[in-house]
């Protein structure tokens, strides 16, 4: 079959050039609508409960995560030219449009009672510029007497206030939103600097927007880094200016199509896609460095351009192909795991994985039949003698030093294993970005001041018509919410019970000390004036905490991000505690928001990742049981790549870097492609056992000479290009890089050095004819050294 495809690739250049330039051109062309992802990440599975609840939640009440706020901690706001000054920033900010509402000191609302139409009014305090401090100090006085905003807009234990700007729903997870959140932040900056008070911004939407800007930073950033990392290494291999160009044009074709198959998937960039260009040069390149090898080693033999072509075609091009398939399986085993970002990750990679290996395996034989013969010194690469001698000492070790090979290894995974026992499942909102991150610092600063932005939802189903407006429920309100607001991490409610208070308060002229439930005697009429209440932003009162029969009602508290970890067992803790006040055969509670909504991702990936990486291990475990017919053959390649996660696993738990989204891709995905080294290593062997004259231990010995170049290119190629990864300002891209190298590097060695010394071990056991003859017959080569 690889000798027709060699020829038919040979003899059909002009137009397979052409075809893949017009699939390129329509590729280019779908890729100017790609789109970056303006929502939070879709990890939940549509039809996981919470997901569930989450949604039916905004449908009743309408979106959780849709302010952003600004704070400051200064006492000179409240100067008069900077009281003014904030005013007319609420004001302005207010006017931009998508902007729903802005609250803060210089633009807060208050309830006055209209005693002739028997309704609330919901005033302006601050209604002009304040003429002078005196003014100011009053105004200051009449804010803090409104205890319904204490602990929401302003502190008056630190002093502390915030800006709260809620965004159109229909804007908020738009692309406008980046715009909008440019526009604040250009007038919050000038605000800052001419009043020369520090600013801070936080709320879902601007740490969306903010990530966004990073993430398409990055995407940019990595795509020349892996370019730059792969050419560097392709010129130590080659010192020759084809052999690095037209490698890297190859790849760049297949990020195109990568670029075109996310638009054509109406995928948006999110993190994980966002690395995908760069992945693509990473694990593209070997497959140009293992046809040029091949390439050069057989010109050299023949000086025959054309027949060296075809003959690394041949010879590359079923062993590349198992290699992709692996690496693509690591990949593409996220596809099953039901949550869409994973999905898209999967699907993505996986396909464009095996699309760059079909344009290497046309596009590199192609372009080098039209350059000049490769001369001596283009081919000197092919003697690496530091690497020949490097592989002589392996060669040494496996032969004479068996013992010592299975007791270090042994050593090893005994102390990885403790260092698993260290790993812990805990994932934070923004802990993938570095602790001296602007958003993050931010985050800390409204964590300290408000106990956190975190939107964490409850609503309270009474299963009866007009139950919420019952006094005795309005009642256990209160109790839920002063036990909930008790803990550190939870700011203070807001629901129906401090509307009613402040409703209280208003029906007593404002009086601070009538901030108060009303009484059995004043509920109905206090209810009626505030189910009438009008005034600019206001309608009903109430209506944003019920539903439409009042049999429901919502309770809003902010949190910290106090990671995945402690929020399941503080989730747990108020569960039990909430039904001793809501009994749960007289009410129905859900805990909800997008704080609870981080934590049940968090959980689902992890308890994923199991079933991932087995589902990995069990495909390619198909694939060597089809190339050698022996369980015993697959249990040999598996060893050294387990050991390989192994050791990656007990570096986290050393380490302390935990489970959570960003991290669980590494095993996958290190253990499809660590796989690739067993497969180059592997199937050189069963073809040296093919020869009669070879017994197994010469055939270990030609195997382990034969491809070590080619695997240590491909393994270095692997390395320096994951390792651009640590550049990135999201820890979780960053450990996915550090670590993934790492794994890639103890493969190599693993497979260098242990599965030849099992397969000695293993002599008299290993059956020839079953390696012999695999299920399907593929003539499988690898590169060969100068020793050919």
């Amino acid at each position: 079959m690889w000798t027709f495809i060699s020829n038919f690739v040979l003899k059909n250049r002009y137009i397979l050039i052409i075809s893949i330039l017009c699939v390129t051109a329509f590729m280019a062309y779908h890729s100017k609508n790609l789109q970056l992802a303006y929502a939070g990440s879709k990890v939940l599975p549509l039809d996981d409960p919470s997901y569930v609840e989450y949604n039916k939640f905004k449908e009743k009440f309408g979106e959780d995560g849709a302010v952003l706020v600004i704070g400051a901690n200064d006492k000179n706001i409240w100067q008069k030219d900077t009281f003014n000054d904030w005013s007319k920033l609420s004001n302005e900010i207010k006017a931009i449009k998508g902007i729903q509402e802005v609250l803060s000191i210089g633009r807060v609302f208050e309830l006055k009672k209209d005693t002739a139409e028997k309704k609330f009014v919901l005033e302006a305090v601050v209604k002009n510029q304040a003429t002078s401090q005196a003014e100011v100090d009053s105004l200051k006085q009449r804010i803090e007497g409104l205890k319904f905003y204490d602990g929401l807009l302003f502190n008056t234990s630190n002093g502390a206030t915030l800006m709260a700007i809620t965004f159109d729903k229909q804007i908020l997870n738009s692309k406008y939103r980046g715009k909008i959140v440019n526009q604040i932040n250009q007038l919050a900056e000038t605000f800052s600097q001419k009043h020369k008070i520090e600013l801070h911004y936080s709320g879902l939407p601007w740490v969306r927007s903010k990530l966004s800007d990073k993430i398409a930073k990055e995407f940019v950033l990595f795509l020349f880094l892996a370019l730059i990392a792969t050419g560097v290494v392709l010129a130590m291999f080659f010192r020759q200016f084809h052999a690095v160009f037209f490698p890297l044009l190859v790849v760049i074709n297949g990020v195109v199509w990568a670029l075109g198959v996310i638009a054509l998937f109406n995928y948006q960039i999110s993190l994980l896609l966002g690395i995908v260009p760069a992945l693509i040069v990473i694990i593209g390149i070997p497959n140009s460095v293992l046809l040029l090898n091949k390439y050069h080693n057989e010109f050299k033999k023949t000086g025959d351009k054309m027949h060296s072509l075809k003959i690394a075609v041949q010879k590359i091009g079923p062993t590349a192909l198992l290699a992709n398939v692996s690496a693509a399986i690591g990949f593409g085993v996220f596809s099953f795991t039901n949550s869409a970002i994973l999905t898209e990750f999967g699907h993505v990679a996986a396909i464009n994985i095996i699309a760059t290996y079909i344009c290497s395996m046309i596009l590199v034989p192609i372009i080098f039949s039209f350059l000049p013969a490769p001369s001596i010194k283009h081919t000197r690469h092919l003697e690496a003698k530091r690497i020949t001698a490097f592989l002589t000492k392996i060669d040494y070790l496996v032969f004479h030093h068996r013992k010592a090979i299975y007791i270090t290894s042994a050593v090893i995974v005994a102390i990885a294993l403790f260092g698993v026992t260290k790993m812990r499942a805990n994932g934070f909102v923004v802990d993938d970005l570095p602790k001296n991150d602007p958003i993050y610092k931010d985050l800390k600063f409204f964590e300290k001041n408000f106990d956190g932005i975190l939107p964490l939802e409850v609503s309270i189903d009474t299963k009866k018509k007009n139950g919420v407006m019952n006094a005795s429920f309005i009642h256990r309100i209160d109790k839920f919410q002063n036990m909930v607001s008790s803990y550190p991490e939870i700011s203070r409610a807001l629901s129906l019970d401090e509307v009613l208070k402040m409703a209280t308060q208003g029906f007593y002229n404002g009086n601070p000390a009538q901030y108060r439930l009303p009484n059995s005697m004043e509920q109905a009429f206090i209810l009626s004036y505030a189910g009438k209440s009008s005034g600019k932003g206001s309608g009903s009162m109430l209506k944003a905490f019920l539903n439409k029969d009042k049999s429901e009602t919502r309770i809003s508290f902010q949190m910290a991000d106090i990671g995945s970890e402690k929020m399941n067992l503080l989730l747990k803790e108020l569960e039990v505690k909430t039904d001793s006040i809501f009994p749960k055969d007289k009410f129905d509670v859900v805990f909800t928001g997008s704080s609870r909504i981080f934590v049940k991702g968090t959980d689902y990936l992890v308890q994923n990742l199991k079933e991932s990486l087995l589902l990995a291990i069990g495909l390619i475990s198909i694939i060597i049981f089809v190339l050698f017919r022996s369980l015993r053959m697959n249990g040999i390649a598996l060893i050294p790549n387990i050991i390989s996660l192994i050791f990656t696993a007990g570096i986290m738990g050393y380490a302390g870097i935990n489970l959570k989204p960003s991290t669980i891709l590494i095993f996958s995905v290190a253990f499809g492609l660590a796989n690739d080294q067993t497969i180059y290593f592997l199937t050189k062997y069963r073809q040296e056992l093919e020869n009669p004259d070879n017994s197994i231990s010469k055939a270990i010995a030609l195997a382990l000479s034969e491809t070590g170049v080619s695997m240590i290119y491909a393994a270095g190629i692997l390395f320096f290009g994951f390792g651009i990864f640590a550049a990135s300002n999201f820890q979780g891209t960053m450990w996915l890089g550090i670590l993934v190298s790492i794994t890639l590097l103890v493969a190599l060695l693993s497979n260098l050095i242990l599965v030849p010394a099992l397969l000695l071990s293993l002599e008299q056991r290993i059956n020839r004819k079953k390696v012999n003859r695999p299920l399907i017959q593929m003539n499988l080569d690898l590169t060969e050294n100068a020793n050919d």
